[in-house]
């Protein structure tokens, strides 16, 4: 039962190798067949398909030169553009102070340019209508006050004509049914190009609370400065504003309409939200008058999110508007060639490894090749549906990662064949040596790659994003390595041990003893080696010099312990025995 134990647990890993990789392959058919929007070749990064380039010029109301950092500031909001529109390994730059570069894979559509395109200005609009209650405050500290449901807001009797942008005669039937059907979760949805004098429907930037909300009644340029910093009465974490001169005025008239809401409890109609982009990036509700132009925003913030919003704030409100200078195709002509290079390095390298592991470990070397054919058939459906559902495209940086863990790969089956040998000079069993082998190599194995996975994640993080497709490959197929350790490479094993070529020990397995030089049938007792090899010739000489090579330290000094052991005449005895031979 012992015997048979192993093999029924290999048979079960191999079976479940089978059933996941078909699992893979039937996602990916469903992407393809289904929804059509996977294939069966991974996606292709900008240096190695060509793409897009959008170059925009900024411009400034005042014709003044923007800052650095308010341009470092519009290329992180188109970055966030464009990854909201799917596209993957994008690469955005600024240029000369006032331009941005925008590169783009393949062939970018007409609400991607759209989205790049459009300049980013902060809007402020009153709420009408939410599904989700606040605790964020403007001016005084308070609690949070229930709202009711989107049904009682709607229902109130509208006025003949909109007074003002809180006033509910804005709420058409038409546009409260739209408002109750409105789905945050469906990215479709899509208002950022509203009208500013016409309501408008948004969602937080998360995707969970939808808002009704009036006119725009200012937009960024009311907001001069905005910061972060902790009350010093309370200790908790703000955001404060700094209106201009102009925004102070406008602000004050809102604050007073909105404050008197709060007084008579028409909520959520005491609160206003700020708009970037279409979306609701927060939602705050009167608390008082604010007539000097410096309100700030107090609530369940921590130190980054409080900063997070003050810059949102402070460089959304820019003044910055974006101008198409010139919009190309760009070639992948070089980065082709380099990747076919690098293609050609990589079957050089895969044919070195397949060699080097026959020389060395004769058949046992096929294990090394199979594993490695495994291991690039799950990488590369893995990258197919990533390609599908993160929008992953494989780039010049990422084929290098997939290169260089080709030795990554190889070097785990060495670690564990090795050990798998030192075993087999222990002096035991075939099919023993193959389950202590693994016992010690796996522990090897383990913290190399994840040390191996640690790099990669740091690299990932701290690179520049032209090394980022490097680390995600080299850790993808690092952690695909470890899994195709234990679920094929061992399994295998457990089964050849028990074959007749393999455990029987042929001198072509890569797994005879002799070959190997095993010093010992036992843990208690030695094999002699010269008296073993006796007339055997060469071959017997090839095994001592292996066997003395092979010797660890520990069994250098049992054997000399040994040999110091013996009686002192033993070899005088042979001696004169051979002179009187002679």
């Amino acid at each position: 039962m012992a015997t048979s134990s192993p093999v029924r647990h290999a048979w079960r890993v191999l079976l479940g190798l089978v059933l996941v990789t078909g699992v893979l392959f039937g996602i990916n058919a469903v992407g393809v067949h289904v929804f059509q929007k996977s294939s069966w070749s991974p996606e292709l990064a900008l240096d190695l398909q060509g793409g897009t380039q959008i170059v925009l010029g900024a411009q400034t109301e005042d014709g003044a030169a923007p800052s650095q950092e308010q341009m470092d500031q519009a290329a992180a909001i188109i970055r966030q553009r464009v990854d909201a529109s799917g596209v993957a390994e994008a690469d955005i730059t600024t240029e000369g102070g006032q331009n941005i570069v925008v590169q783009i894979p393949g062939v970018a559509d007409e609400q991607t340019r759209e989205r790049i395109q459009s300049s980013a200005q902060l809007e402020f609009r009153a709420v009408l209508a939410t599904n989700a209650p606040t605790n964020e405050f403007v001016g005084e500290d308070g609690n949070p006050t229930p709202y009711p449901t989107p049904d009682d807001s709607l229902n109130a009797t509208p006025t003949a004509d909109p007074t003002d942008a809180s006033d509910l005669a804005w709420v058409t039937d038409k546009l409260a049914a739209e408002f109750l059907a409105y789905d945050c979760s469906n990215p479709e949805n899509n208002a950022a190009r509203a009208p500013k004098d016409q309501p408008l429907i948004a969602c937080d930037d998360i995707g969970q609370a939808k808002f009704l909300l009036g006119p725009a009644e200012l937009d960024g340029t009311a907001i001069s400065d905005a910061t972060s910093g902790r009350d010093p009465q309370t200790g908790a974490w703000m955001v404060q504003l700094t209106m201009t001169g102009a925004g102070t005025d406008a602000f004050g008239k809102v604050s007073t309409r909105l404050n008197q809401y709060r007084i008579d409890g028409l909520t959520p109609r005491d609160q206003f939200a700020f708009v970037l982009d279409g979306n609701v990036i927060s939602a705050p509700r009167m608390n008082g008058l604010i007539l000097d132009g410096r309100p700030s925003i107090s609530g369940s913030f921590d130190q980054d999110s409080a900063k997070t919003l003050a810059d949102q704030l402070k460089f959304g409100a820019l003044p910055l508007s974006f101008e198409v200078l010139n919009s190309d195709t760009i070639s992948a002509t070089l980065g082709t060639q380099q990747l076919q290079i690098g293609l050609i390095a990589g079957l050089i390298g895969l044919a070195l490894v397949a060699i080097y592991s026959l020389i060395v470990y004769r058949a046992l070397g096929s294990v090394i090749i199979a594993s490695i054919a495994v291991m690039a058939v799950l990488t590369y459906i893995i990258i197919c549906i990533l390609a599908w559902r993160l929008g992953f495209r494989l780039s010049l940086a990422g084929v290098a990662g997939l290169i260089v863990s080709i030795g990554f790969t190889a070097d785990s089956f060495i670690v564990y064949f090795e050990r798998i040998r030192d075993e087999l000079r222990d002096g035991k069993s075939i099919i023993a040596a193959v389950e202590d082998g693994w016992g010690r190599a796996k522990r090897t194995i383990y913290i190399s790659k994840s040390i191996n996975i640690l790099a990669a994640v740091v690299l990932y993080i701290l690179a520049d994003s032209t090394v980022k497709g490097f680390a995600f490959t080299l850790g993808l197929t690092t952690i695909i390595d470890v899994l195709i350790f234990v679920i094929f490479t061992h399994p295998v094993m457990q089964l050849l041990a028990r074959t007749r070529f393999f455990g029987g020990g042929h001198r072509l397995s890569g797994l005879d003893p002799e070959a190997l030089g095993a010093v010992y049938h036992s843990r208690s007792q030695f094999r002699d080696v010269t008296t073993a090899s006796a007339g055997r010739g060469a071959k017997n000489a090839r095994s001592r010099g292996e066997a003395d090579r092979r010797q660890t330290i520990a069994e250098r000094k049992r054997a000399e312990a040994l040999a110091g052991d013996r009686p002192a005449n033993a070899d005088r005895s042979i001696s004169a025995a051979s002179e009187g031979d002679a």
